[in-house]
Order: C-alpha cells, then structure tokens, then sequence
C-alpha cells in the first residue's frame, strides 16, 4: 500500500471505507487464486510496475503457474494490447522468478536431488540449489525443513549471508524470518514457503518443485 493510501485511509478513513467494502463484496464469489489474477491484469492495464511486482507473486502463492499467468496475459491481448504485455514480460522477466524459465515454464513439479543429509550439519542452516531454483535447509533434531530461498514479498532471491543465526535477512526491504519456523518476524507478515521433502534410502534429500 502507498504512502498517500496510508495517509487518505488514517485522515478519511470513512470516506474509503465503502469503496473497499464494495471492492471486497465484490469479489466474494471468486476464489483467490482468480481474484489475483484479474488483480494482475489490471495492473498491468494501468502499467502500474510496482503494482506488476506486488500481484505476481500474490498471484504464484494463490496457487496461479507461471504458465497460467502468461497465458491468462495473452488471452488478454484484446483489451491489453501486444505492447503492454511485452511491457509486463520485460518486467517479470527482470524479477528472475525461476517459474518463469523458457525451458522450465511447461514442466510439471517433480522430486530433484538437493543434497544428501550427512552435508547438512545440525543447528546450522545452509543455502542449496536444484532445478534452478535455491533453498534454505535447517535440520534440527535430525528433522529437515526446507524452504524456498525467495522472499514473500517481492521474490527476492535472498543470499546465503543474509543468515545470521537462525534468523533471515530479506536484502531488499529488510524483512526478517524465524528459520525455526518460517513466519516473518519484522516489517512483514508474510512466512517463507515450506518446500516438501523427502529422504532417498541413500540418504540423499530430495525437494518436490
């Protein structure tokens, strides 16, 4: 939400509050995944970049596939136009979300090899990479939790050095998470995304994405 948003709810909040109301009501018959996607749209209708950057990934975490969102784009092309959806692409494509790989969009999610569980020292979390993506492991109690390495927030690929003890450092607007738990600790409220795993019987530990 903008700074001048901010400010007209906390100085004319009851002026806003049927305009919201009525935005809520409605869309209460459609499920959320949906609901994020005409959201992205109209986004990108208004060529609102940072509005592009908030709905994607609410878009991806209400369950829509990359391939989903560029072809609900080009299904679009009547009321968008060709140059706005290039305009959009330009964009998602500078935010490097691996779903959106040329060679990776069309692939079904699958079981990858990630590391094996003797690398992975107790009590010290690491960052690991497979399928092209990247992953944050913490293993405690000889129990693993995995989490995907991008940020909440805006997908930002968050690095290894921004460990710093068990908690995560988003570089980008300073959001922080529990790696015991994964929920957002400061500036935020959105938590890491749990990967699913499992174990091979050679040990070797493998991510579903």
């Amino acid at each position: 939400m903008s700074r001048a948003l901010d400010y007209l709810l906390q100085t004319r909040g009851e002026t806003l509050a049927p305009y919201f109301k009525f935005l809520k009501q409605a869309g209460s018959n459609l499920d959320p995944k949906t609901r994020s996607l005409v959201s992205l749209i109209a986004k990108v209708h208004a060529e609102s970049e940072s509005g592009l950057r908030q709905y994607l990934p609410r878009a991806l975490r209400d369950g829509a596939s990359a391939a989903e969102i560029i072809d609900v784009l080009l299904f679009s092309l009547p009321m968008l136009g060709l140059s706005k959806i290039t305009w959009a692409i330009d964009i998602i494509l500078d935010m490097d979300i691996p779903d959106f790989n040329a060679e990776q969009i069309d692939q079904q999610p699958d079981w990858h090899p990630l590391a094996t569980v003797a690398e992975i020292t107790e009590g010290v979390p690491v960052k690991r990479g497979a399928a092209g993506r990247e992953f944050f492991i913490l293993k405690e109690q000889q129990q693993l939790t995995i989490y995907d390495s991008r940020c909440p927030h805006q997908v930002t690929n968050i690095p290894e050095l921004a460990i710093e003890g068990f908690t995560l450092t988003c570089p980008k607007h300073n959001w922080q998470f529990d790696l015991h738990s994964g929920d957002c600790i400061a500036k935020g409220r959105l938590p890491l995304t749990r990967l699913q795993h499992r174990i091979s019987d050679q040990g070797v530990i493998e991510v579903f994405c």
